[in-house]
């Protein structure tokens, strides 16, 4: 299973444009993203985002394990002096290209093959599998999860809509264009109500043409628990 989250603002986006995204959506977004860290074995982010943030993607605000904190960062441009990578709290892998692993790297070091213009996606699923992670929560940023997302590698896209405008700022996503509408992709979903937001729980494994299948809606917003 993967699974795939951004919260984002109602004029799409998931940051201002200096990166400042604290916070866009509301507390009970940000609860949800724990369970979703204490449910699945790994959390996979972007360079970007741990640039950004240094997020700590533990499990502080709920009952459950840390996951196995996934940093893709194709070039290693990272500081080791970031706390994801030292702060001692959970387990940390950098994915970088695998001509960028040297000969003193230890094991929390994956190296993958480039693919278009990033890193091929399938064989890290298949060696974090292989290390016993097969549920991965795939937190961010934007590039990352339209890269899984165009990959077709989600299973489920959970949206967290905010009532905030941002402006111009950092897009949630970056999907190819579509020409005309009845090509354009509609999963079908669920809506939960999470304190003043809306999260939209996208289904991505349905066996149909895109376009061919109308979005179908819980009986009204549910309030996640």
């Amino acid at each position: 299973m993967v699974v795939a989250h951004l919260g984002q603002s109602i004029d799409a986006r998931i940051a201002t444009l200096s990166g400042d995204s604290c916070f866009v959506t509301g507390p009970e977004n940000i609860v949800h993203l724990h369970r979703m860290r204490a449910l699945c074995d790994a959390v996979i982010v972007g360079a970007d985002t741990v640039d950004t943030d240094d997020p700590r993607l533990t499990t502080r605000l709920v009952q459950g394990p840390h996951p196995v904190r996934v940093v893709i960062d194709p070039e290693r441009r990272l500081s080791t002096e970031l706390g994801v990578f030292n702060d001692g709290k959970a387990s940390t892998l950098r994915v970088c290209a695998e001509d960028r692993v040297t000969p003193d790297d230890e094991a929390a070091v994956i190296g993958l093959p480039r693919r278009d213009h990033g890193l091929c996606l399938p064989t890290l699923i298949s060696t974090l599998q292989h290390l016993g992670l097969r549920n991965l929560f795939v937190e961010g940023g934007g590039i990352t999860v339209t890269r899984w997302m165009t990959t077709g590698l989600l299973n489920r896209l959970h949206v967290t809509v905010a009532p905030v405008f941002i402006g111009e700022g950092r897009t949630s996503f970056s999907l190819p264009p579509a020409s005309v509408m009845a090509s354009c992709l509609r999963p079908d979903f669920r809506v939960f109500r999470l304190g003043e937001d809306l999260l939209w729980d996208f289904d991505l494994t349905a066996d149909h043409p895109q376009g061919s299948k109308p979005g179908s809606q819980s009986e009204g917003p549910r309030r996640v628990r």
